[in-house]
């Protein structure tokens, strides 16, 4: 199974200081046929214009990752990390027992970043934090891994998630043959370009998601750059 949903698909939140994308149920917006695939359970395509941010707020029993696309935002906790994640740079919080933390665009610039939230695969973990500047914005024509919880790669943030996110950047022409197992679930969001997904045309900020299928061949018909996550298909491996 295949399915694309379109770019124009996806809630848009305007606040002024701040556009987000919602593809998944999120704050005002929800949708019961649209609330996770397998363990991820948020993905929100955010920008956030410049000297304005989220003040401190909570969080529990999450596994957040961030992926800054454009810009830098300036992350400060209960844990006592103070830092700046910049264009190129991943981070990782496991929220477990509770963790407050704050996220500002102190720059003049705009930016641009990913937010997922994936379900912990256990409850009442202990909070903790990693960042990690990983060069995932080069032309390699490969997947890139920029965070995972399978164990079996090296240099990447590690999640509490039977889930892997890779990061594409395609040149036209160039395709991807990712294996996977009928078992397991796939998740694509295309950051720009336009590709075949087995066949099927996806464009700029459309997803694709797939399950019982052991093989995504994903071909880059204009320069592209693109998402996708591995993730467990039943609770039970999350």
């Amino acid at each position: 199974m295949i399915k694309v949903i379109p770019a124009a698909d996806r809630h848009h939140a305007s606040h002024g200081w701040l556009d987000s994308y919602f593809l998944f149920s999120f704050s005002d917006y929800y949708d019961m046929n649209n609330v996770q695939w397998g363990p991820l359970r948020v993905f929100n395509d955010d920008y956030i214009k410049g000297n304005s941010g989220f003040p401190e707020h909570p969080h529990s029993e999450m596994e957040i990752v961030t992926i800054v696309l454009e810009g830098e935002v300036t992350h400060k906790d209960s844990l006592g990390n103070d830092t700046v994640i910049r264009a190129g740079e991943v981070q990782r919080m496991t929220t477990g027992t509770g963790v407050r933390h704050s996220e500002h665009n102190s720059s003049d610039k705009d930016l641009h970043l990913y937010q997922l939230w994936f379900f912990p695969n256990k409850k009442g973990l202990a909070p903790s934090y990693e960042q990690k500047a990983i060069d995932f914005t080069d032309e390699k024509n490969e997947l890139v891994p920029l965070v995972t919880g399978q164990k079996v790669l090296e240099d990447v943030v590690y999640i509490n998630s039977n889930s892997t996110i890779y990061y594409a950047n395609l040149k036209e022409g160039k395709e991807i043959d990712f294996k996977t197992f009928s078992i397991r679930k796939g998740f694509i969001y295309v950051t720009t370009g336009e590709l075949f997904v087995n066949g099927i045309q996806v464009q700029k900020n459309d997803q694709v998601r797939s399950a019982d299928v052991d093989a995504l061949r994903i071909k880059a018909t204009a320069d592209s750059t693109f998402i996708l996550i591995d993730l467990p298909g039943v609770e039970a491996n999350f």
